[in-house]
C-alpha cells in the first residue's frame, strides 16, 4: 500500500510540522517532547494511518540524528567532571552492563525458552541503550552533573560491550582466532589515531576558519570520519561519533557560537528526525496479532525496567546519592533505541537469523515504552536537580554587572567578542556591551562606520551563541573618556580593550594613551587582550598572580571569571602564585568550580614568577597576568614593569593583562580637554622616568 504523501516536499512539509507541533501539543499536557515525536512517528507511519514511508531519506536523516545525540553528549561533557568521576562511571557502566546482561540471559533462555546465542543477543539488547533523553539533560544544564557524567561514561561503556558482545556471537560461528587479533588491534589504533589527530587537526583548522558555516560542516565531516573509521575497525558508528565529541571537547566552547550552532541545528532537525523515525518502526497490531508476542513483550520490557533500575539503585547506594541521583541514572540508561535496534536487526538478518520476528517486535515494544518511562524519569529528576543546583554567584563585595567591550580594530572584533561571551555573567540576560568611540574630528567618517560594521560583525557573533549584546557607537574628543562614561552609563561591572600594539603588530612597551587614561578613572575590572587564535583553541591557561592579591575587593570576581574560561574551553588552568594566595584560589575552585582542572605553582617572588613564566608559556597557550592599580595592596614593583616585560618576552602569545576590581577613588583626574587624557599620561611617564634616572 503506498503513502498518502509521497511528494518530496509535501513529506518534508510534514515532518517540519510533526517537529513544531508535537512538542507544542504534549507540553500542554505535560508529556515530554521525547514522547511527542516518537508517538507522531508511530501515528503518520506504515503501521499507523500510512500517511509517510520509512524511505531512504527518513533513514539518512535518523542516522544523523542518532549520531548527533551521541556526538553532543561527547561534545558536551566536562572533562574535568570526567577525570573526577570518570572511574563513578566505569562502575556504573560495569553496573548497567552485567546486571541487564545476566538477566537477560537467564529470561531469554529459561523463561522464553530461547537458545543460548539468542539468549546472549536480547541480553546485549537489555545491557546496551541510548542516550535519547539527554537532550532533556541539555535544556536543564545538566550536563556537568555528577549523575550525568556517570550515565554518559556508563552508556559508552555499555554500548561498547554490548556490540561485542554480538560480534562475538555473530561472528563467532565462522570466525578463527586472526579475525580477533585483527579486531583488537583494529580498535587500538582506531582510539590511538582519533584521540592524537582529531584536536590536532580541529585546532589547525578552527584557526585558519573563521567562517561559521566552514566551521559548522568541518564538524560534521569529523563527526563521520570518526564513525566511518569506528566501522573499519569492527565498531558501530554510534561509538565513533562519540569518541569524535570526546576529541572535539576542548576546542568548542561550551555556550560559544559554534557549540550553538551544532546544538540547534541537532536538535532542530535530525534528533527529531531520528524519534520519528523510531516511531515508524513500531506496529501496534503486534499487539493483539499474537497473544505469544504479547507475552514476550511483558518479559522483555519487564526485564530490561527492571534490570536498569536496579544498576542505577545499587550506584546511587555505592555513591551516596539521593533519590534525584537515582532518577536522572535510570532515566538516562533506561532507554532502549539504536543500539538495541541494531543488534536485533543484524540478529535477525537472513544470513544470521538467530533471532525469530517475534522477538523483533517485541523489541520494537521495548524501544517505545522504554523511552516513555525514560523520558519521564529524566524530565522529573532534571527539573528537581535543576532546582537544587541553581544558585546565584557569590558577590564578595566586588559588583558583577555587564560585560563592556570596546572594539577598535576589524581584526580583533572576534576574539574579544569570544572571550567576553565566556566571561559574562549568565544570570544577568542583556549582560553584554559592545563599544566603539570614533574622534568628533573624523573628516570623512571612516572610523565611525568602521566603527559601526565592528559593532555589526560582534553583535552577530554574539546571537550565533544566542547571547544577547547591546551595541552603542559614541563620537567624542577623548576615547577614553568616552569608553569610561559608557561604563557609568552602562552600569558595566568590567570592560574589554585590545592591548597595544605596535604599527607592525606586536606588543607594544607601554600600554598605550587610551589604556592608560581609562585605568586612571575607574576602578573596575579591565582586561587588556591580545589574542592570536580563538579562545576556545588555545591547549593551556597560564595565570600569574602577584603576592596578596587576594585581599583585594575584586580577586574572586577576576577568580570566577578565569574559571568560566576554564570551564568552557575544557583546559587546564595553571595557576603561579606567592604565599598563601594559592590556598584561596584552590578553596574557591573546589568548592566551586570542581570540574576545572587546577595546576598550582608556588614561586618567591613575582619577578622570579615572570622569569620562570618566559620559558613555560608557548604560542598556543593563553597568559593571564594579574596586575593591580599604583597605591594598592597587591602592587608591587613588578607591575610597573608588566608592559616591557611583556613586550620582550611575551610577543608570541595569547595574553590578558588584567587589572582587578578596586576599591576606592581613582588616583589621578583625567584632563577633558587634551584627546585621550594625554597629558596625564604623559605628564605621569616622565614623572616615572626622572625618579628612574634619579635612583641609577
Amino acid at each position: 500500500m503506498e503513502a498518502l504523501v509521497t511528494n518530496p516536499t509535501w513529506i518534508f512539509l510534514v515532518m517540519l510540522l510533526i517537529i513544531l507541533l508535537a512538542p507544542i501539543v504534549l507540553r500542554r499536557l505535560r508529556v515530554p517532547h521525547i514522547i511527542g515525536l516518537i508517538l507522531a512517528g508511530l501515528l503518520v507511519g506504515p503501521n499507523g494511518l500510512h500517511v509517510l514511508d520509512r524511505d531512504a531519506s527518513i533513514e539518512l536523516f535518523g542516522q544523523v540524528g542518532i549520531y548527533y545525540i551521541m556526538f553532543l553528549a561527547g561534545l558536551e561533557m566536562d572533562m574535568g567532571s570526567f577525570r573526577r568521576h570518570g572511574r563513578g562511571g566505569v562502575l556504573f557502566g560495569v553496573l548497567t552492563f552485567l546486571i541487564p546482561l545476566v538477566t537477560g540471559f537467564v529470561v531469554g533462555r529459561w523463561v522464553l525458552g530461547l537458545s543460548t546465542p539468542a539468549s546472549l543477543l536480547l541480553s546485549s539488547v537489555l545491557a546496551s541503550h541510548t542516550l535519547v533523553t539527554y537532550p532533556i539533560v541539555g535544556r536543564y544544564g545538566l550536563g556537568r552533573h555528577p549523575s550525568v557524567v556517570y550515565a554518559i561514561v556508563a552508556t559508552a561503556f555499555a554500548l561498547f560491550f554490548a556490540l561485542l558482545v554480538l560480534a562475538i556471537v555473530v561472528q563467532g560461528q565462522h570466525r578463527g582466532g586472526l579475525y580477533w587479533l585483527w579486531f583488537a588491534l583494529g580498535i587500538m589504533v582506531y582510539i590511538v589515531f582519533t584521540a592524537y589527530a582529531f584536536p590536532k587537526i580541529g585546532r589547525w583548522f578552527l584557526r585558519r576558519n573563521e567562517d561559521a558555516v566552514t566551521q559548522f560542516v568541518f564538524m560534521l565531516v569529523l563527526v563521520f570520519i570518526s564513525a566511518f573509521l569506528a566501522s573499519c575497525a569492527g565498531l558501530e558508528g554510534l561509538l565513533g561519533a562519540f569518541m569524535a565529541g570526546l576529541c572535539l571537547n576542548r576546542i568548542v566552547p561550551r555556550g560559544g557560537p559554534l557549540m550553538v550552532r551544532l546544538e540547534f541545528v541537532g536538535n532542530a532537525i535530525f534528533i527529531p528526525y531520528f524519534l520519528i523515525g523510531v516511531g515508524m518502526i513500531i506496529d501496534v497490531q503486534v499487539l493483539f496479532g499474537s497473544l505469544h508476542t504479547l507475552w514476550m513483550a511483558a518479559v522483555i520490557i519487564t526485564a530490561a525496567i527492571v534490570s536498569k533500575w536496579l544498576a542505577a539503585a545499587l550506584m546511587q547506594r555505592l555513591t551516596k546519592g539521593n533519590r534525584d541521583d537515582r532518577g536522572m541514572m535510570f532515566g538516562l540508561t533506561n532507554s532502549h533505541a539504536a543500539g538495541a535496534l541494531a543488534i536485533v536487526m543484524i540478529a535477525t538478518a537472513p544470513d544470521v537469523q538467530l533471532m525469530t520476528s517475534e522477538v523483533l517486535n517485541a523489541t520494537v515494544l521495548l524501544i517505545l515504552v522504554s523511552c516513555i518511562v525514560s523520558s519521564l524519569a529524566t524530565a522529573k529528576a532534571a527539573r528537581s536537580l535543576a532546582l537544587k543546583t541553581t544558585e546565584t554567584q557569590r558577590n564578595r563585595g566586588s559588583y558583577h554587572g555587564k560585560c563592556l567591550t570596546a572594539y577598535a580594530y576589524p581584526q580583533t572584533v572576534d576574539s574579544l567578542t569570544q572571550l567576553s561571551i565566556m566571561i559574562r555573567n549568565p544570570l544577568i540576560a542583556d549582560s553584554l556591551m559592545g563599544l566603539a568611540v570614533s574622534m568628533d574630528d573624523d573628516p570623512d567618517d571612516a572610523v565611525r562606520l568602521q566603527g559601526l560594521h565592528n559593532l555589526q560583525h560582534a553583535s552577530k557573533m554574539a546571537a550565533a551563541a544566542d547571547v544577547k549584546m547591546s551595541t552603542m557607537s559614541r563620537v567624542s574628543s577623548n576615547v577614553a573618556s568616552a569608553i569610561v562614561h559608557t561604563m557609568r552609563e552602562v552600569d558595566a561591572g568590567e570592560v574589554i580593550l585590545g592591548y597595544h600594539e605596535t604599527e607592525d603588530g606586536r606588543l607594544a612597551g607601554n600600554l598605550g594613551v587610551i589604556s592608560q587614561s581609562v585605568l586612571a578613572t575607574t576602578h573596575r575590572e579591565v582586561l587588556l587582550v591580545r589574542m592570536q587564535m580563538p579562545p576556545g583553541t588555545v591547549r593551556r591557561i597560564v595565570i600569574a598572580v602577584p603576592p596578596q592579591a587576594e585581599y583585594e575587593v575584586g580577586f574572586y570576581k577576576w577568580l570566577e571569571h578565569l574559571c568560566r574560561v576554564g570551564e568552557q574551553t575544557g583546559q587546564v588552568m595553571r595557576f603561579h602564585t606567592c604565599g598563601d594566595t594559592g590556598y584561596y584560589i584552590k578553596e574557591y575552585l573546589q568548592e566551586s568550580h570542581p570540574s576545572v582542572q587546577l595546576e598550582m605553582r608556588v614561586a618567591q617572588t613575582f619577578d622570579a614568577m615572570l622569569q620562570t613564566l618566559t620559558s613555560e608559556v608557548n604560542a598556543d597557550h593563553l597568559l593571564v597576568i594579574i596586575t593591580s592599580r599604583p597605591g594598592f595592596i597587591s602592587f608591587t614593583h613588578a607591575c610597573k614593569k608588566l608592559p616591557t616585560i611583556i613586550a620582550k618576552n611575551f610577543n608570541h602569545t595569547n595574553l590578558i593583562l588584567l587589572y582587578p576590581d578596586q576599591y576606592g577613588d581613582p588616583q589621578e583626574a583625567q584632563s577633558i580637554f587634551a584627546p585621550n587624557g594625554q597629558s596625564v599620561t604623559q605628564r605621569q611617564m616622565l614623572f616615572e622616568q626622572w625618579l628612574a634616572k634619579l635612583s641609577s
